[in-house]
């Protein structure tokens, strides 16, 4: 299943994801832009009923947390990414990566073994 989000749903979900269980005022003063308390509350509300939060009680506040894992979010939009820009072709993804010229030799290298690492792992066929 694809996990989607907007952008600014992205920016919500990084401050639970940073802070752990936050109440909506927490939430708000965590944010880079200033957004309306009741606009940070319709956000969380909106991530609740596609399930990727959830509240608890806590005094007269609600708390909010993630149901969704960030690595599991992040998998989810490589794959999407993948599919949509690169016709389902890690192999066309990869070579992206690589010739992006901002890539400094270490950077580079990390993702060599990265790869080398990947391989070891992998059974012969």
């Amino acid at each position: 299943m694809d996990i989607a989000f907007t952008d600014r749903e992205l920016d919500v979900m990084d401050v639970l994801w940073e802070r752990g269980p936050s109440t909506v005022a927490e939430v708000q003063e965590s944010l880079v832009d200033e957004l309306a308390y009741t606009t940070v509350l319709t956000m969380l509300r909106t991530l609740e009923e596609k399930g990727h939060v959830a509240h608890e009680e806590a005094g007269r506040a609600y708390r909010y947390y993630p149901l969704v894992e960030r690595s599991e979010a992040g998998a989810s939009a490589v794959r999407r990414l993948m599919r949509k820009l690169f016709r389902g072709s890690p192999e066309m993804l990869l070579t992206h990566l690589v010739s992006e010229r901002g890539l400094t030799k270490a950077q580079l290298e990390g993702m060599r073994k990265l790869l080398d690492e990947r391989l070891d792992r992998e059974e012969p066929r």
